[in-house]
């Protein structure tokens, strides 16, 4: 999936820019792959702080059994590890877009060590770890719809908006005139390809809820892909490549909260809505909010999942999963569900985009102060 995101972004700008982008997103690869071991792991899914993150009382994962069996799970903690840490690689990839030809490779690693730190580990664990607070609340979130692509979508939204100068961002607002068909396409059958290990993987099983998952991970972006080619053809007068693409991305993500919880005819309906609301946001409310987000990560991966995890409380069901304990709204459960859904959502929104506005903030003084004492050194050497 890492060189998949490489190659799909590397289709929507500049043949010239496409080497960066290709180095800063397989980077992630040895940066927070290394990151994952040494911290990320532990503060994750070890021990537990206040619910919102774990400790460090297993650094470089010392004292953990990794031959023994991950709880309630036929897998080792050696597979669970390392099938978290591809998530871990892979969501700094989906939001590296938005920066990857504006900033320097420094700013890019130094900004996302930085974020795993601070926002992913802590998501993850409130998430996904059984002593996390949004786990304890019951929030439902399969595959990582809220981990992954809020998060993804909202850092995007924070760097190509507070992070890019007004002179990248009226460069960058050309890119799209300048892309490879080809690429993207590529890159999206790639993707979707990976993303049957993504959903269907989260399982953690070859079970019917893993099945379920890899079904309704194909359901999902058909339904998207065919809804926004028609939204193209009713307001466009034409069908793009580059909207039939962006069109399965918006279902992949709608359906990755849902995808292990959810009946096939549910993953066809939050396909069309991922990908309706993606395209009002694309084409309308991202221009006129004057939102710099040229790439369309927070339209395609923050939009879509919002839908997607606010659906999983329309849609989950118990028929599916057991461990669904309070079905969805639209199942017979009440408002509960749907509730914790949105509570998490807004959540999550908020904690990623005042997360990544201070980050943006230290790192600009950081970087301004660097560049000004190369000026200086610079200066005084000619000036000598």
């Amino acid at each position: 999936m890492t060189p998949g995101i490489a190659v799909f972004y590397g289709g929507f700008i500049p043949q010239k820019d496409t080497t960066k982008m290709l180095l800063e997103i397989f980077l992630m690869f040895g940066v927070v792959g290394l990151l994952w071991f040494v911290v990320g792991y532990p503060l994750s899914f070890e021990g537990n702080e206040f619910g919102i993150i774990g400790d460090l009382k297993h650094i470089f994962l010392s004292g953990i059994n990794l031959t023994a069996l991950y709880p309630k799970t036929n897998i080792s903690n050696t597979i669970f590890i390392l099938f978290q840490m591809m998530f871990a690689i892979l969501t700094p990839g989906l939001f590296l877009g938005s920066i990857a030809t504006k900033k320097s490779t420094k700013y890019i690693v130094l900004f996302v060590a930085i974020w795993s730190v601070l926002v992913y580990y802590p998501l993850v664990h409130m998430v996904w770890s059984s002593t996390g607070f949004l786990a304890k609340l019951g929030v439902l979130d399969f595959a990582g719809g809220t981990v992954i692509h809020i998060d993804a979508g909202v850092t995007a939204l924070i760097l190509s908006n507070f992070a890019i100068s007004k002179h990248a961002k009226d460069a960058k607002a050309k890119e799209n005139a300048h892309g490879n068909a080809f690429f993207v396409l590529l890159g999206t059958v790639l993707l979707w390809i990976g993303w049957y290990g993504f959903n269907a993987g989260s399982a953690l099983a070859l079970s019917a809820q893993g099945l379920e998952a890899f079904f309704t991970t194909t359901m999902a972006p058909i339904a998207a892909m065919i809804t926004y080619a028609l939204l193209e053809d009713y307001y466009k007068k034409s069908i793009s490549m580059n909207g039939v693409c962006t069109g399965v991305i918006c279902g992949l993500v709608g359906i990755t909260s849902a995808t292990g919880f959810v009946t096939l005819p549910a993953s066809l309906i939050i396909g069309v809505i991922s990908a309706a609301g993606s395209y009002y946001f694309i084409n309308i409310l991202k221009y006129k909010w004057h939102i710099n987000d040229c790439m369309d990560i927070m339209g395609s991966h923050g939009i879509s999942g919002i839908i997607g995890s606010l659906a999983t409380g329309l849609f989950a069901t118990k028929g599916i999963n057991p461990n669904v304990i309070n079905n969805g709204l639209l199942q017979g459960g009440g408002f509960k569900q749907f509730g914790l859904q949105l509570f998490a959502v807004v959540f999550a929104f908020t904690f990623v985009f005042v997360m990544n506005f201070i980050i943006v903030k230290v790192l600009k003084r950081v970087f301004k102060e660097s560049s000004d004492s190369v000026h200086r050194k610079t200066t005084a050497a000619q000036h000598i």
